[in-house]
């Protein structure tokens, strides 16, 4: 009669630790799960009653994924700064919106005609207009933000119609309208534009 209570006892304390286990696994798979360079370690699986094992976990130094940033989508190293950043390139045709050096967006992009030619420089943002229409040509420029006189980013119907098959007056159109409407919401006036060809 002793042995059969032992054995119970030992039947009855494996069988919480198993509960206890699953419990902690389903907790853990439930939860939000980080991605990125913050996430340094993963753990690993370990069998039941061991704490787990941390795994190798492959390290990228922040100079090294700058690197490969600004080789992705030929950004500038004057993109390659604190704060907000609109990096636009002739070249390559596309807007990476920057925050402290990292792209969080990657929208098309399309320029100026020969006669009405987009200004390469570095500038800031200077004004936002939601709904804006343009005194001068009386079209539509939605999620218009100004950064050099009357040029500005913003989205084009035309160029989501026709794409490159059109031209601006000078601005930079974006053909996507959600992204411009979520870059919009985010960036502030004297936000640095960047706009270069390389």
């Amino acid at each position: 009669m002793g042995i059969l209570r032992k054995v119970c006892a030992t039947l009855t304390a494996a069988a919480f630790v198993g509960v206890g286990a699953l419990s902690a696994t389903t907790s853990a798979e439930a939860a939000p799960q980080v991605v990125g360079a913050a996430q340094k370690t993963a753990t690993a699986p370990a069998p039941v009653g061991q704490p787990p094992r941390a795994a190798a976990a492959k390290k990228a130094t922040p100079a090294s994924s700058t690197k490969a940033t600004m080789a992705k989508y030929r950004l500038d190293s004057r993109c390659m700064t604190k704060g907000r950043v609109l990096c636009i390139n002739k070249k390559t045709r596309k807007l990476v919106y920057l925050v402290n050096g990292k792209a969080v967006q990657v929208m098309d992009v399309r320029f100026g005609a020969m006669k009405t030619p987009t200004r390469n420089g570095s500038f800031k943002i200077q004004r936002k207009s939601k709904n804006h229409v343009s005194t001068l040509y009386h079209s539509k420029m939605p999620y218009a933000m100004f950064f050099s006189g009357g040029q500005a980013v913003h989205y084009s119907s035309d160029f989501r119609a026709r794409g490159y098959n059109g031209a601006s007056h000078g601005c930079v159109n974006v053909r996507d309208k959600n992204k411009i409407a979520w870059v919009f919401a985010r960036v502030r006036v004297g936000d640095k534009v960047l706009v270069y060809s390389k």
